[in-house]
């Protein structure tokens, strides 16, 4: 090849400077020793940097920089290749935990590795998925997101890809970086700060130390800032009829009674409706005209993003000893604290028929919905604490990670060795709206707060019951050596063949303590009475550790000039789990440690090939297997009260079923999970995949490049907890699921739906993704354009004796929805290397709603004077496609010690979310889905940066 079309065809590589594109080219032998091979994601062969067999995306500190992101998880969640990750909202009810996560394809984030500079960090949770937020932006270089999976090489959990960061090294000078964003409407705003300083030149110098600190906040953003999502209660129209949600809670203030019949039916009502006629604030009106009840208007109390604050500290030490040896050290060290606050506690508390309160406030008003006193075998009320405040919590996240180790070239060949340490600790915390029963029941007993009474003026006297003390804490710690060496074999037609070996052993622990309050009453505190109320309490501690041991081999053969064949395979062997803290299922006692769950022993393999059969083609494709080890607390958890259904549902066992009789109506439901520990057959075993990937890139002309990939995972033996729609969609075939249990917080028994754990399931993927550059030089600059996307082909999960379950362009089972197509469209033109304008489109194509009944108890079909009707009524309808626009300048000033300034807006033509009447999944929030739509709507940032 000719070195000046070599020269145009590494300008065309580089164009676009979003991601490398094109390697149709072969480079000559003689400049091959002038380029320094490295090793890429997803391989454990150093070589050139190319477009290898496999699909690699490289973010680059200039895409970074463009696509505005405040955050990891911002950068990573609005990638098109992302898709069923955890977002901040979904904290807005506990389930989210304070965790962000990736989910390539939307395979989850069990199955998406996320590394650090190549290697492994702790888990926030007993399997593998890592909370991004515990990353610092600050210390990133760049990204590489493997979109195949990679078990081969890594080991279990990488079936649907690996994202590695790629932390900042050799930096020299000292930085300085702030930036703030701030919606155009209220709430919401956020900023950041980093301080960045070098010391040495790793080329000159030999050695280079880099200590970075970042804090970045983010400003709650709640429901009442947002009409779309400001209450429970928004009408639409949809077919030339209008409509109402319905999204209230039977938890309300004035509390409202529910009373179970001898005969096992229950009815609700508000006392205090036909006391005073109205209902209380932030509450509607439901029932007919001998049942009236006050139902909460919820969602319009909670948040529609937590407030959050992070700290996070980064160092790395470099040493080249010499040519062939280097020394490498880092750590990082973060603190991330999320407040999410949501609707104020919600409980429902036993009244004893002898009771002062139950006497005075609710037998004058039996006889008004035609109840006689002696038909009444118990009752209870519903209340909610909103003279509290909303419940909130404090998700406190400290991450810690720390790595060393050498790599170099000895006699040809290449190794490199490393030890991690890693640790990940989560502490829950109660800081609003949870109360102590004990204390609550002595401000009641003392008179000074009727729960039938009217809300908003006991606050003072509700205050020294409000819990501020510690949920849980979780801690995760991970200890890993790694070794490889890689060498080449022999002269193939094409080239040097070359061989990798690499192996690790890793050791990993998972703690479980829940507070004495979250545990509640049990044989190990036998004395202990206190309860949380607006939370459950039954929770057990879990101490629980395992190792691994893995050994690969990857083989590279270039067939001819044009043909390069990969073959791989890898054993893993990981040991059962040994739990410390083991219960008796029958009475709660501790036992003696025991070792728990399966022993597992797995081999995977993997081919993949490149072929250019002509120079600006690219043909490339893989095949092979993965696997994925349960997480350890699908192994070792206890039995124990799980919590609400996310949806509302009616109840499952009816009148004269004796259990009817300890369900409230159509709402939550209570739940029970647990972990399967037993050993054999019966236990856990690995989850499995078979993929494969196909895919081109191709140059038709110079500065065009096109890329398009088709890929495909099947899963089988998917661990999985039975979705909670199928129990309550098919009472019958689940009857044995549906049990009475007591409740230290209600104080009598009620009705809980077991969601067993086994390999259930399961799960096929498919679908393309393309990604497309061009680049050319106009009058006004460089105009750099990029297409990316992801068509989804397939998103579906078996369950035996369920129909196939399918979340493309639907809302599913599960309460999530894939979208078909998620796409970003970019163009960025630069200006005398100093101006750069980029404007970038966003787009998340539409999905089918979640189907609503009318015993969802969710929508009403409006009356033509714009009132409400009693009854309720089901719809099936599409929630539109979700398109915004980001433009943001450039400007960089090299003269003026490199100050850089970056001028954006974001959503740029204030999209509001399109409507959902989803009643499941996510968060509480009302009249959208937090999930797939920002709610910020259009935003103005300001970022900038100034070296010394």
């Amino acid at each position: 090849m000719k070195e000046k079309k070599l020269s145009k065809t590494v300008r065309a590589l580089f164009s676009g400077g979003a991601i490398i594109t094109a390697t149709s080219f072969v480079i000559p032998a003689s400049a091959q020793e002038a380029v320094q091979r490295i090793e890429i994601t997803g391989s454990a062969i150093k070589r050139i940097a190319k477009e290898g067999a496999l699909p690699v995306q490289n973010l680059s500190a200039a895409d970074i920089q463009k696509s505005g992101a405040k955050n990891v998880e911002e950068l990573i969640q609005s990638l098109p290749s992302m898709q069923g990750f955890t977002t901040a909202s979904e904290s807005v009810n506990g389930g989210g935990g304070g965790v962000q996560n990736a989910s390539i394809h939307g395979i989850g984030a069990g199955y998406t590795l996320v590394l650090l500079n190549g290697r492994r960090i702790a888990s926030y949770g007993s399997g593998s998925a890592v909370n991004l937020a515990s990353i610092p932006m600050s210390a990133v270089e760049r990204v590489e997101i493997l979109t195949d999976g990679a078990s081969t090489l890594y080991g279990s959990d990488a079936i649907a890809g690996v994202i590695n960061f790629i932390l900042k090294k050799n930096q020299q000078d000292f930085r300085f970086e702030a930036g703030m964003n701030k919606p155009s409407k209220q709430g919401g705003k956020s900023s950041n700060v980093s301080l960045s300083k070098g010391f040495g030149d790793l080329d000159t110098d030999g050695y280079n130390i880099l200590l970075t600190y970042a804090r970045d906040t983010q400003d709650e953003l709640n429901a009442k800032d947002r009409d779309f999502a400001k209450s429970g209660l928004q009408k639409f129209t949809e077919n030339g009829k209008t409509y109402s949600t319905y999204l209230l809670a039977g938890n309300t203030a004035p509390a409202s009674a529910t009373l179970s019949l001898k005969d096992n039916s229950v009815k609700i009502f508000s006392p205090s409706y036909y006391k005073t006629g109205t209902c209380g604030p932030n509450t509607s009106f439901i029932g007919t005209d001998t049942d009236k009840s006050c139902w909460f208007d919820y969602a319009a109390t909670v948040q529609l993003i937590p407030k959050s604050e992070r700290d996070s500290f980064f160092s790395s030490l470099n040493v080249k000893v010499n040519q062939n040896l280097n020394l490498f050290a880092e750590a990082v060290a973060s603190k991330f604290v999320q407040t999410a606050r949501y609707a104020p506690g919600a409980q429902r508390l036993a009244l004893p028929l002898n009771s002062n309160t139950y006497i005075t406030e609710v037998l004058p008003y039996l006889s008004k919905i035609g109840v006689s006193p002696n038909d009444v075998a118990s009752a209870s009320m519903n209340i909610r604490f909103t003279d509290a405040g909303g419940r909130a919590r404090d998700y406190v996240t400290k991450a810690k990670h720390l790595a060393f180790g050498a790599n170099g070239n000895y006699q040809g060949f290449d190794y490199s060795a490393s030890y991690t340490h890693s640790e990940n600790s989560q502490e829950s915390n109660f800081v609003g709206g949870f109360l102590s029963r004990n204390k609550y029941n002595e401000i009641v007993n003392s008179g000074k707060f009727n729960p039938f009474g009217p809300s908003g003026s006991s606050a003072a006297v509700l205050a020294p019951a409000i819990l501020n003390t510690n949920e849980n804490t979780t801690d995760v710690k991970l200890d890993k050596f790694s070794a490889s060496v890689s060498h080449e074999l022999f002269t193939a037609p094409g080239g040097v063949s070359q061989i990798a070996i690499s192996a690790d052993y890793s050791k990993q622990r998972y703690d479980f303590m829940p507070s004495p309050i979250s545990q509640g009453q049990n044989a190990q505190q036998p004395n202990f009475t206190d309860t949380p109320l607006g939370d459950s309490a039954d929770n057990l501690p879990v101490a629980a550790k395992r190792s691994n041991w893995g050994t690969s081999v990857e083989w590279m053969i270039p067939v001819s000039k044009t043909l390069e064949v990969t073959a791989a395979s890898r054993y893993d062997s990981y040991s059962a789990v040994t739990n410390s803290l083991v219960f008796d299922p029958s009475n709660g006692k501790l036992l003696p440690p025991a070792e728990q769950g399966n022993a597992n022993k797995k081999a995977t393999y993997k081919l993949a090939f490149r072929f250019n059969p002509v120079d600006n083609l690219l043909v490339r494709g893989s095949y092979g297997t993965g696997f994925k080890v349960a997480n350890m607390d699908s192994i070792t958890s206890p039995i124990r009260q799980a919590g609400n259904t996310s949806g509302a549902y009616p109840c499952p066992v009816k009148a004269p079923d004796p259990r009817a009789a300890y369900c409230t109506g159509t709402t939550q439901q209570y739940l029970l999970s647990g972990g399967n520990n037993l050993k054999g057959p019966s236990g856990l075993k690995p989850e499995t995949s078979k993929q494969y990937t196909i895919g081109f890139r191709l140059d038709p002309i110079t500065n065009l490049s096109l890329g398009l990939d088709l890929w495909s995972v099947k899963m089988k033996d998917q661990i999985t907890s039975l979705p909670e729609q199928f129990p309550f969609a098919d009472p019958v075939k689940f009857n044995n699921n549906f049990s009475i249990v007591y409740d230290q917080g209600i104080g009598s028994n009620k009705l809980v739906t077991l969601l067993p754990t086994f390999n259930l399931a399961g799960a096929r993927y498919q679908g393309l993704d393309w990604d497309n550059t061009y680049s050319t030089r106009t009058e006004f600059g460089k105009l750099n354009l990029k297409w990316s996307g992801t068509l989804m082909l397939k998103s579906e999960v078996d369950v035996p004796g369920s129909p196939t379950e399918s979340s493309l362009g639907r809302f599913d089972a599960y309460n999530n929805a894939t979208s078909k197509v998620i796409s970003q469209l970019s163009a960025s033109l630069n200006s005398k290397d100093m101006y750069t304008n980029t404007l970038m489109m966003n787009y998340r194509s539409g999905y089918q709603d979640q189907v609503l009944t009318a015993d969802d108890n969710a929508l009403k079909l409006v009356n033509s004077d714009g009132s409400l009707p009693v009854g309720f009524t089901g719809l099936k309808r599409d929630v539109r496609a979700f398109i915004t626009f980001d433009w943001q300048t450039r400007v960089q000033f090299k003269e003026y010690n490199n100050l850089t300034l970056s001028l954006g807006i974001r959503n740029l033509f204030d999209k509001a979310p399109p409507l959902s009447i989803r009643i499941a999944g996510g968060g509480n929030q009302a009249g959208y889905d937090a999930r797939y739509a920002n709610p910020l709507g259009r935003q103005f940032y300001i970022n900038g940066g100034l070296s010394f």
